[in-house]
């Protein structure tokens, strides 16, 4: 077996190595959807001198921009000191996770307790996500057009929430279905509340959930049809095994790539070619919609800077991604010495040695 990096590394590259996880645990925590990770990169990126796009007038070398895409992705740029048609050098990740969203009109009333009714997105287990403490996190829209904020569920004060699961000596006929089939999704609906409003004699559960939902957020039911809403673990990173060499948390698939790409981003200095670090929603859906890579977003951006360095024209564009080079980052999967049979050992990528390349 090849060496890890507990074994390569000197004591202070160990040192490094904890800051950067200590950081990285603080990043999952804080962008637990595409939305609020996009937040998060700002935040950090400006303090480390990026600024708005749309702030800037013109642009020279050494400028450090960004410019968010419906709050959902982003893409930086370092304007370096060769001509923008020799091309880009491009970092790539993805921001998404599998979850679950709120359909538009959610909440409803079955038999003493209120639900919100739920659809999966990416590829989630189903299984896993029963009997597990769960969180919301999104925004909602209001008729006024305000948008409100929301997480329930992460601060140690908050309630959580649920989808159930069966008692072991009610779901023996379950048991025997492949485990695709064990969940029904049309059955994994989120269980809110079971107090009744007193006086109301018509879905008196939900009728509370409601009057609850106006006080404490100031939105009515009609206000779901225009919200963003989504399911994810409640909780925060945390360190993993007794020598604390791993980190157990939700997200990491694609998480993990964004913030390293990042970090390298902010990192350089003093490019010699313009860099590019591309944090991109919709990749667990096959990249579709306004705000995946199959839009024309990014190379609206690359128009954009190529319009504010002062040589614009289409063949420019058209020559600048040409000539780009990327590096596309994902998550890959390590031995795991329990599942050995799905692996084949000689090709399989080895926990905590460094970098995965996935050549086919």
């Amino acid at each position: 077996m090849e060496k890890t990096l507990w074994q390569i590394y000197d004591d202070a590259q160990l040192a490094e190595l904890d800051t950067l996880t200590a950081d990285y645990k603080k990043f999952l925590d804080a962008g637990k959807t595409e939305r609020e990770c996009v937040t998060e990169v700002i935040r950090i990126a400006e303090k480390e001198g990026y600024v708005d796009l749309n702030k800037k007038d013109t642009l020279q070398v050494g400028d450090k921009v960004y410019m968010d895409w419906m709050g959902k992705s982003i893409v930086l740029f370092q304007i370096g000191e060769d001509s923008l048609e020799k091309g880009m050098n491009i970092l790539g990740a993805h921001v998404d996770s599998p979850r679950l969203d709120l359909k538009q009109n959610p909440l409803y009333e079955e038999s003493g307790f209120a639900y919100f009714d739920t659809h999966y997105y990416g590829g989630i287990k189903k299984y896993q996500w029963l009997a597990e403490p769960l969180a919301i996190h999104g925004v909602v829209v209001k008729e006024d057009g305000e948008k409100v904020e929301i997480v329930v569920g992460e601060d140690p004060e908050d309630p959580v929430l649920v989808i159930t699961d069966l008692l072991p000596h009610l779901d023996r006929p379950y048991r025997k279905k492949a485990a695709e089939e064990f969940v029904d999704a049309e059955n994994m609906d989120l269980l809110i509340g079971n107090r009744a409003k007193r006086g109301e004699d018509k879905d008196p559960v939900k009728a509370y959930i409601t009057e609850l939902l106006r006080e404490k957020y100031q939105i009515e039911e009609e206000d779901f049809v225009s919200a963003e809403l989504e399911i994810v673990p409640a909780g925060k990173a945390r360190e993993c095994g007794l020598d604390k060499s791993m980190i157990l948390a939700y997200g990491q698939d694609d998480r993990v790539c964004a913030f390293t790409s990042l970090m390298a981003m902010l990192e350089t200095e003093e490019p010699e070619c313009t860099n590019c670090c591309i944090l991109i929603d919709k990749e667990e859906i096959g990249s579709v919609g306004a705000s995946g890579m199959t839009s024309r977003f990014f190379e609206n951006m690359v128009a954009e800077i190529v319009a504010l360095l002062g040589e614009y024209n289409e063949l420019t564009v058209r020559r600048v991604l040409s000539s780009s080079r990327m590096l596309s980052s994902d998550v890959s999967a390590a031995f795991d010495p329990m599942y050995a049979e799905v692996y084949e050992k000689r090709n399989a990528a080895m926990l905590g040695c460094g970098p995965v390349f996935n050549k086919y």
